[in-house]
């Protein structure tokens, strides 16, 4: 558990895993990742981002092999229920982001309008997880705070409408709910590296950065956490052990 105070938390959910080809790892081996929704306590009501691998294709499943944990469980595991959730945001449309959005029928589901749009195209996921009888879909372009020192933050690049959700600590701070803005917490410290050596005038050239991260930056985020990584990135700070 991630705990911002006494009110407000993120508890990480263990959804399963599944086998990213090499075709897709950028090597010579695949690898398995792990599948991690969040969910955020908040005065306002119980917050999920992201739901899970989803079912409905055997050509997907022959090409991912993924292993499941069903969402309830998950959630009794951190003592609420599917039916105790207020708001669902995804953090894109991929088969292995919304696969429990089904049970939220009838829930809001914020989502970027670019990525709705991409997620009805054929071929981008697996429409049933998407059109579902019941779905309730509230379609940003670009930023929202749903509840109070929550904010929906767009991070494109893996698709282009994906999102991530910072959620504010009381001392100033944040954490960011990053999905898959990056597949790793070492690509994320990579990139951020490089955006505080541009901004402190590094020498040229430098590796470029995403223009979201400076965004980011001004929630003087303290960590990040991913839907495919156990590890979190935490930001540098004086008196920190290596």
């Amino acid at each position: 558990m991630i705990s911002m105070s006494q009110t407000v938390a993120v508890h990480p959910l263990d959804l399963g895993c599944f086998v990213r080809p090499a075709s897709e790892t950028g090597g010579p081996t695949a690898r398995v990742e792990p599948a991690v929704a969040y969910l955020v306590r908040h005065p306002r009501g119980l917050i999920l981002f992201d739901t899970g691998i989803g079912a409905g294709s055997p050509e997907t499943d022959a090409h991912y092999r993924p292993r499941r944990r069903g969402l309830p469980e998950a959630l009794a595991a951190v003592g609420a229920r599917v039916e105790d959730v207020t708001l669902v945001v995804n953090c894109h449309l991929h088969f292995d982001h919304c696969g429990g959005n089904p049970l939220f029928a009838g829930k809001p589901v914020l989502v970027q309008r670019a990525e709705l749009a991409a997620a009805r195209r054929t071929g981008y996921t697996i429409d049933a997880l998407v059109d579902f009888p019941g779905a309730v879909y509230e379609a940003l372009d670009g930023e929202a705070e749903p509840v109070p020192g929550v904010h929906v933050v767009p991070t494109p690049g893996h698709t282009p409408g994906h999102q991530s959700l910072v959620v504010r600590r009381p001392d100033g701070g944040a954490v960011v709910l990053a999905g898959q803005a990056h597949d790793t917490a070492s690509a994320y410290a990579a990139d951020e590296l490089a955006r505080r050596a541009a901004a402190n005038g590094g020498p040229e050239p430098l590796p470029g950065h995403p223009a979201w991260l400076d965004r980011l930056a001004d929630f003087a985020p303290r960590r990040a956490v991913f839907a495919h990584d156990h590890a979190a990135w935490e930001a540098p700070g004086p008196g920190r052990n290596a």
